[in-house]
């Protein structure tokens, strides 16, 4: 079988990485002026231009069984013209809901999913009078790790940000005082069959996940049941096919949405050392149509990301640790790679993840 893969980064690096021993080959979809250096050498690319027939890029990519797509920012419109072609997993809507945060929280309001208070197209003064300060301020669209994200704490702040805001385009959220910031991936087959991965906990800086650890320690049966119901009902209105992921905050026993990810996540990689069938492999079992693999972890699992690192930190690898490298080009801030971690327990796999940071 043949997928094609929209975007160049380092998921669908993985993704082929995980699928080519499954005897798949891949193809890939670039922007114009994207860097394709993670995935040179693992199929075709095609780059893409809005002008161009879209039966001149399927074409172009060999034809491809399945097509699917490793960012949310995505063009929607070319991923229902390809649906002529051949399936689209997940589908354009699923896309279109998740890559625009006031469409995404309707969607949960809609499911009865808790998340943080906001409120949508508004004036940021007139949001800020009515949810108690501090603020989160979100663009609707490109936000990530941190990106057009700001935290308004005083009423000098939201004066500040109103004067200079350009559009009105956000999300205004209540901040929460969160517990843990926890996540849920899953996966959906094309049969509707589900499958659910251990919660994670997660550590993020300046927005930016820093590392993973799981399963989440301390976190009741209850919560981790509510995190899967949330995303069969998630999924299932959707009608989504593939693997999502979904950002929670842990407040006292309460479980609030943060955000969804329609696709293989970061806060997932630590399944390629940690669970039986990590998430790109179950994300290819069901865009294909085949049987989902498991999702029984093997222990404790931990992924550190490698932010703004130079060059493999191959020196610095103990010996139950797996280094993903991603060969992008260098650049303070960027995910370059990760490490996943894997230990007896879990005193001694942070100890040696910290270490490892240092």
């Amino acid at each position: 079988m043949h997928i094609a893969i929209v975007g160049c980064g380092q998921l669908s690096r993985m993704l082929a990485l995980a699928g080519i021993p499954m005897g798949l080959k891949f193809s890939f979809i670039a922007d114009a002026g994207e860097d394709s250096r993670c995935v040179e050498g693992l199929g075709t690319i095609v780059r893409w231009q809005p002008s161009e027939p879209v039966s001149a890029i399927y074409d172009g990519l060999g034809q491809p069984d399945r097509i699917t797509v490793e960012k949310e920012q995505v063009d929607v419109s070319l991923l229902s013209a390809l649906q002529a072609y051949c399936p689209v997993h997940p589908n354009p809507q699923a896309f279109a809901t998740c890559q625009h945060r006031y469409q995404e929280k309707q969607l949960l309001d809609k499911l009865g999913i808790g998340c943080a208070a906001y409120l949508y197209g508004q004036p940021t003064e007139a949001s800020a009078a009515k949810i108690p300060l501090p603020v989160v301020v979100k663009s609707c669209r490109e936000g990530y790790d941190g990106k057009n994200q700001w935290v308004l704490k005083h009423q000098q702040e939201v004066d500040a940000f109103s004067q200079q805001a350009k559009e009105q385009n956000y999300i205004v959220e209540q901040w929460i005082p969160f517990d843990k910031e926890i996540s849920q991936v899953s996966v959906r087959g094309a049969n509707g069959e589900m499958r659910h991965y251990p919660l994670a906990e997660n550590r993020h800086e300046q927005g930016i996940l820093k590392q993973s650890v799981a399963p989440a320690e301390a976190i009741s049966e209850q919560l981790c049941l509510a995190a899967q119901d949330y995303m069969c009902r998630i999924m299932r209105a959707l009608d989504y096919v593939g693997v999502m992921a979904m950002e929670c905050f842990v407040v006292k026993d309460q479980l609030l949405v943060n955000e969804l990810a329609p696709r293989v996540h970061n806060s997932g990689h630590w399944t390629q050392s940690g669970s039986k069938t990590c998430q790109f492999t179950n994300h290819l079992r069901a865009i294909a149509g085949l049987p989902l693999g498991s999702t029984d972890p093997h222990g404790v699992t931990g992924m550190v990301n490698l932010i703004g690192t130079i060059k493999p930190p191959l020196a610095s690898l103990p010996p139950n640790a797996a280094l993903h490298w991603y060969n992008k080009a260098v650049r303070p801030g960027r995910k370059l790679g990760h490490i996943n971690f894997t230990g007896a327990n879990r005193e001694s796999l942070i100890r040696q993840m910290e270490m490892v940071l240092r």
